[in-house]
């Protein structure tokens, strides 16, 4: 991949998370996914699943800003985030994934709605769509988490691809 695949590819991922899109990731952005999910699944912030997600999205900005917020100022630029979410991470996805894992498990479990294991496929889709992917891209990934076909989204697999996605960028390929 070229340089400018790479940067293209950097900026997607930075624009996953910057939510508001205004050049910058910080805890409003974590705040403002739950606050869709909930929304889009009719659960209520109050409830213990709504409760899990913010708690889940609260340590997952945490950990991303203890890995990648290099000044101290409680927000993650398009610089930090290639510094640190990903450089840093590259070699590492598996700690990635341990700090994305309680939002994942939260929101996996908002998705299940009723259920308390694994969400459905349509349900992720539903999902990933409220947070901002294309109908085509979460329709592709939903089916893609679905490891093993059965129709359900297992929070192993949903953590384990969501550290690779956000974590192996090559420059060079």
């Amino acid at each position: 991949m070229d340089s400018a695949e790479y940067e293209r590819k950097i900026a997607f991922r930075f624009a996953a998370f910057d939510q508001d899109g205004n050049g910058y990731i910080d805890r409003a952005d974590f705040n403002a996914a739950a606050a869709r999910l909930l929304a889009e699944f009719a659960t209520t912030a109050r409830c213990d699943k709504g409760q899990a997600l913010y708690s889940g999205a609260e340590a997952f900005w945490q950990g991303m800003a203890g890995i990648a917020d290099v000044d101290g100022d409680q927000r993650v630029n398009r610089e930090e985030f290639v510094g640190g979410a990903v450089k840093r991470l590259r070699d590492s996805p598996e700690r990635f994934a341990e700090i994305a894992r309680p939002f994942l498990r939260a929101a996996l479990a908002v998705a299940a709605q009723d259920n308390d294991g694994p969400a459905a496929v349509p349900a992720v889709e539903r999902a990933l769509r409220v947070l901002g992917a294309s109908p085509d891209a979460a329709a592709f990934a939903a089916q893609s988490l679905d490891v093993d076909g059965d129709g359900w989204v297992a929070e192993a697999d949903a953590v384990a691809a969501f550290a690779v996605y956000f974590t192996v960028i090559e420059p060079d390929a």
